[in-house]
């Protein structure tokens, strides 16, 4: 020990190299100690490294803490093979010899301004990818309005609920990686309550190296061919994780959905997606101009099934068996209402499935929409909405696309007097959303605040 080292422990200043005998210093320092109720000095550990410690220290560890706006690279995985991209792209999009449709690679998952009262949805131009970003949109809404608020006895809060739905950027980021974990950790049979199914999530993302070159079988689009594949056994992992990376689905012009679609395909499994789809379609995605009801089916129940009715029906004929019809086997946190529109989109609907009510009453007042085939999001800020009778007489609904179309509108199911006759579903005067609200409140009178919107955005 240096000089200088042997003044900082004694506090004494040395005035030669052999004037000071510090085992006798040291000696007297312990003598000392041991007066004092068996006290150890800190100091005398110094010389005394392997001297017996009697009572326990708290240690403390250092963290690798991310700064504000940094960006790690993806590390980790393992890197995706041919055949699990060529496997990928045919369960998604029927083929892996030509490029998915461009708007899967340049839809990112971008939110709104935050602190507006439009902060939070999703904001999207028209193309494939908003059935799924409308389902991944009730998620978020899901979690603002009801997961993220405290609850009490009598579910009042004393925070007005529309301020929950003016977020901070923080909160708009924690809502949408929790958003995406739920739905993502839901197809890999995380809420299914099975007895003996194990859950296990799976997340790619992508990376700078290529894996699978160009070939007459497979055509690169740029995001498959680079993708490392992530395990999950726990919900948590999984969110933290999402937390982690998060910047490489709101990257601008970037493939976020499309990394939440491949997400929820391998975490359900290619072939479980497949079976679900029952022969119905051969692939997850259609060519629907907002993408196909199946995705979002996929988010809500953690099953692509093609079919909305409860339980499982089997349908056969005189000369046929009588198979299987697996349906929503149980009731979904989010619903979902799906109306077809006139003859025009009745002919390209031969196969209408109506949602049952499973989907039609959900554990909370949100559910995704299907208006002739235009996707959005119904929802009311009260949680005992479809728990309280009363509740369910006159109340306020909001809609909401990604577009940027937001209406609000009073739904009244009483029977009214003064009415000429009973209210049809089939009127004229109603709009296609009209229409919609009618599948789930039949002669409910509706009511806009503001002016008539029309469901179908025009494309941007």
């Amino acid at each position: 020990m240096d000089q200088l080292t042997k003044y900082l422990v004694y506090n004494k200043t040395p005035k030669c190299r052999n004037e000071m005998d510090y085992e006798a210093i040291k000696a007297q320092k312990k003598e000392e100690n041991e007066k004092k109720d068996g006290i150890v000095d800190k100091r005398l550990r110094l010389l005394s490294p392997d001297r017996e410690i009697d009572h326990e220290e708290r240690v403390l560890y250092a963290r690798n803490k991310l700064l504000n706006g940094a960006r790690p690279a993806v590390v980790g995985g393992k890197p995706i093979t041919e055949e699990l991209a060529t496997e990928l792209r045919v369960t998604c999009f029927s083929s892996a010899s030509c490029p998915p449709r461009g708007e899967w690679i340049r839809t990112p998952l971008v939110m709104r301004p935050p602190d507006q009262p439009l902060g939070y949805g999703l904001a999207a131009p028209r193309n494939g990818a908003r059935s799924l970003l409308s389902a991944l949109q009730a998620h978020v809404i899901k979690w603002l309005l009801f997961d993220s608020r405290p609850q009490t006895k009598d579910n009042k809060c004393d925070v007005p609920p529309d301020t929950y739905l003016r977020p901070s950027e923080e909160r708009q980021e924690e809502a949408l990686w929790r958003a995406c974990s739920e739905v993502i950790w839901r197809c890999g049979g995380g809420n299914s309550g099975q007895a003996g199914v194990e859950p296990k999530a799976l997340v790619a993302l992508p990376t700078d190296h290529c894996y699978v070159q160009h070939s007459s079988h497979y055509y690169q689009d740029g995001v498959t061919e680079k993708l490392h594949i992530f395990e999950f056994t726990t919900l948590e992992d999984l969110q933290i994780f999402l937390k982690r990376y998060l910047y490489l689905f709101q990257t601008e012009d970037g493939v976020g959905a499309l990394l939440l679609l491949y997400a929820c395909v391998l975490s359900r499994g290619c072939d479980n997606v497949k079976k679900d789809l029952d022969g119905k379609i051969t692939h997850l995605v259609s060519a629907h101009v907002e993408g196909s009801i199946n995705v979002v089916t996929l988010l809500l129940t953690g099953r692509a099934t093609p079919y909305l009715h409860n339980g499982v029906l089997y349908v056969g004929d005189e000369d046929h068996y009588a198979m299987p019809q697996f349906g929503i086997l149980s009731r979904s946190p989010v619903g979902l209402l799906v109306w077809y529109g006139g003859e025009e989109n009745s002919k390209n609907n031969i196969n209408k499935q109506y949602p049952g009510s499973r989907l039609k009453t959900p554990a909370l007042p949100i559910w995704v929409t299907s208006c002739s085939g235009h996707y959005g999001v119904l929802f009311n800020t009260n949680r005992e909405l479809l728990r309280n009778y009363h509740a369910e007489r006159r109340f306020d609904i909001h809609y909401y696309t990604c577009g940027g179309c937001n209406v609000l509108l009073n739904v009244d199911t009483r029977a009214h007097d003064d009415a000429v006759g009973t209210l049809r579903t089939d009127d004229i005067s109603a709009t296609p959303l009209e229409k919609l609200i009618h599948t789930k409140w039949q002669d409910a009178k509706i009511t806009w605040t503001g002016t008539t919107p029309y469901v179908g955005e025009p494309a941007k």
